[in-house]
């Protein structure tokens, strides 16, 4: 297993109440990227390729657009391939996942349905396709972030009236429980005690708050799963999915955004658990 010490402590820690200078998820890509190899460099890809679904969508919905996330790997001529089934970059298409192919395949036969989320759908997609690392703790970052998509899709189906197993996607005891219990907490706080914890983010009514606190759920999960081996494959992709999360509040106000988020870590570690079967054995 190789160990990334050097870019790692060549970095500044990441904390909400630190006003140290850092690197945008994009200025890292490229570091990242050439201190990989291997299953390690697969697993730094399968990172980055959330962009790139990001940015199919975006180029489905406008081919014109000039508005790509510079922090997928695909250039736009690749993607643009991908979408007519063509060649001429010198790229192999058969390297990018099948889901993304079928995705962009079934997109405008599906566009115009009612209840089509696109964004939600190819990332629902994305999500069981990187749960299949070969890293276990990677894995299960993964995992999370699918099971929190389909808790807050239930959710926000069930407030709206809509039919939930019509939008909730996947397998699994979540997925099925989701579709078919009426109970408030869908029957799975027993089982999943971290469903609690999002029901109650959900119920805040302030956007700006609800996406912090969930990010912030996030954020204390990274700690626990990267404070035993600091170094490693897995605290690389935590340190890339921690500086993300900070990137999505750069456009907030810095010191009121510092200050709410620490305290909701802070409040977090006291009173929330995390997911029981998430936590490392």
């Amino acid at each position: 297993m190789a160990n990334y010490y050097t870019i790692l402590t060549g970095q500044p820690p990441l904390t909400m109440s630190d006003s140290a200078a850092r690197a945008t998820l994009t200025e890292l890509k490229a570091t990242v990227y050439d201190a990989v190899s291997g299953d390690d460099a697969k697993a730094v890809a399968d990172f980055f390729l959330k962009f790139d679904c990001l940015n199919l969508v975006r180029l489905l919905k406008d081919p014109e657009t000039q508005d790509l996330d510079p922090r997928g790997s695909l250039s736009r001529e690749q993607l643009e391939e991908m979408v007519q089934g063509e060649r001429g970059t010198g790229w192999d298409v058969e390297l990018v996942p099948a889901f993304m192919k079928t995705f962009a395949e079934d997109f405008r036969a599906k566009v115009e349905q009612r209840g089509y989320f696109p964004e939600d759908e190819v990332l629902l997609q994305y999500y069981i396709y990187a749960i299949g690392s070969k890293n276990a703790e990677v894995a299960a970052w993964y995992q999370l972030n699918f099971d929190l998509q389909c808790v807050m899709t239930a959710l926000v189906a069930r407030k709206n009236g809509w039919v939930v197993s019509d939008y909730v996607k996947g397998e699994g005891e979540l997925c099925d429980a989701l579709r078919t219990s009426t109970a408030a907490d869908f029957g799975l706080s027993a089982s999943l005690p971290f469903v609690a914890d999002i029901i109650k983010i959900a119920d805040e009514t302030d956007p700006v708050e609800k996406e912090k606190k969930m990010d912030a759920f996030k954020w204390a999960w990274l700690d626990e799963h990267t404070f035993f081996e600091p170094f490693d494959i897995t605290a690389l992709i935590a340190y890339l999915a921690r500086v993300e999360l900070l990137d999505r509040w750069t456009l907030l106000d810095v010191e009121e955004g510092r200050e709410r988020f620490t305290q909701i870590i802070e409040d977090l570690r006291a009173n929330a658990k995390v997911p029981e079967e998430f936590v490392r054995k």
